[in-house]
């Protein structure tokens, strides 16, 4: 079983979607705070000194990856290429942006900064074991007989889909071929609960990291690496789930632990031709890495703990190193400013329903074999040469429908008013309007 994938190596039946797993609070600016004035200063020369306070609000430039980094697992969960992982390495990114924002909160009591994030998260994943719970019992699952899940322990373990502390069971086959949706839907559909496992864990251990950080920062922040090394090259095999729980752990916290470094203004304080140069020898060693170690996909660096995390971390590194911190979207990206805005504040909804979503486009599209104008061969095979491009155009809107639907729930958790499309467009209408007034 690979450090995050929820099966091992299992190829599913022909026409189904191959499923590769690959969602953080949108940051805030942190406040400024007015610099003393030293006695015998003349009034008012500590304040023509200090750099000017940012103004509150979101960082864009975070966000703009925090799109883009769902935008690619959603690609690459219904695709499947494998150079996308090298291409952008969408689980590093979004664990080190979810790092800085704990790293950040953590300027507040630590149980109750747990607690909120906690309390945030539960609520879209409750949704969304509802339905999936209820879709596979529907289909004849039997938990106490499922010889893949231990019976009576694999009722115990459905305390996962409630509190993701491990890696929840699922049938394995589950209604019939002929069904609606393809028997391994179920697969598909838990695979992203990984991600919520090590998000849940990393935390948890927040705390500790960040204060061993602040003490030790080099350590801490190279620490993650050296123990995939040791996991990663065979040295140690722990088998099982707690094997690949305590992987995922290793292969992404240093991207965390990177996040901690960029809030703490770490990074910044590496030249950045020696933070690049230093990345891009870690990187080049992920990908000769890979290269001899490549799995049942290829180039798949899913497959790679070791160069998932070198590469990883390297990619984090330039990318934080160059980070602008927009205060808003500049030139042509600024027309993408509501969907980012809006991908931002349903993160954990795409996230949780992406996989399930894509499945649901293939009943779909399989109406279109039955219109009258497709009877011919010449059409039957022009929709099987573009089968997938007509799920990747329907799983969108399907998206935008789920959102409506279950995203509403993530305001609830984070004691919010509901909203059905946040998308920041009354948000900006009432500033205009305010500002008229002036």
């Amino acid at each position: 079983m690979t450090t995050h994938e929820y099966t091992a190596g299992a190829t599913p039946p022909l026409g189904s979607v191959p499923v590769h797993p690959e969602p953080a609070p949108s940051p805030t600016s942190a406040p400024t705070s007015e610099p003393t004035p030293t006695p015998g200063s003349a009034p008012g020369s500590a304040a023509r000194s200090a750099p000017a306070p940012k103004k509150p609000g979101r960082d864009r430039y975070l966000d703009l990856l925090r799109s883009i980094a769902l935008v690619r697992v959603v690609v690459y969960h219904l695709f499947g290429w494998a150079w996308l992982t090298v291409l952008f390495p969408s689980m590093g990114v979004m664990f080190a942006l979810a790092g800085s924002l704990m790293a950040r909160s953590l300027g507040r009591p630590a149980l109750g900064v747990i607690r909120g994030r906690i309390r945030r998260l539960l609520p879209p994943l409750w949704a969304f074991s509802v339905v999936a719970l209820a879709l596979m019992f529907a289909g004849g699952w039997n938990v106490l007989k499922d010889p893949d899940n231990g019976g009576t322990w694999g009722l115990v373990k459905l305390i996962d889909y409630v509190i993701p502390l491990g890696a929840p069971p699922f049938p394995w086959h589950v209604g019939s071929k002929s069904g609606l949706l393809e028997d391994t839907w179920a697969v598909q559909a838990a695979g992203p609960l990984w991600y919520l496992r090590a998000y849940l864990w990393f935390v948890i251990a927040s705390p500790l990291l960040l204060w061993a950080f602040r003490r030790v920062p080099w350590a801490t922040l190279l620490a993650p690496l050296a123990l995939t090394a040791v996991l990663g090259t065979g040295l140690v095999t722990i088998p099982g789930e707690t094997g690949n729980a305590i992987s995922d752990f290793a292969v992404y916290g240093g991207c965390w632990v990177l996040g901690f470094a960029h809030h703490e203004g770490v990074l910044q304080q590496v030249p950045r031709y020696l933070a690049v140069s230093c990345s891009a020898l870690l990187m080049a060693f992920g990908l000769w890495w890979a290269s001899g170690h490549l799995g049942p996909d290829g180039w798949d660096l899913n497959d790679i703990p070791l160069a998932q995390a070198a590469w990883s971390f390297g990619f984090v590194v330039i990318l934080l190193q160059y980070s602008p911190s927009w205060q808003e979207l500049p030139g042509r990206l600024a027309r993408w400013d509501k969907l980012i805005t809006l991908s931002n504040n349903r993160a954990v909804t795409i996230y949780l329903w992406h996989n399930m979503l894509i499945m649901a486009t293939v009943p779909i599209i399989d109406q279109a074999y039955s219109l009258p104008f497709m009877q011919s061969a010449g059409a039957v095979a022009a929709l099987d040469s573009s089968y997938m491009v007509w799920m990747f155009l329907l799983v969108w809107p399907l998206i935008g429908l789920t959102i409506l639907a279950f995203g509403w729930i993530e305001d609830i958790a984070a004691k919010r008013s509901p909203r059905l499309w946040p998308d920041g467009a009354r948000r900006k209408k009432a500033a205009s309007r305010g500002s008229h007034r002036v």
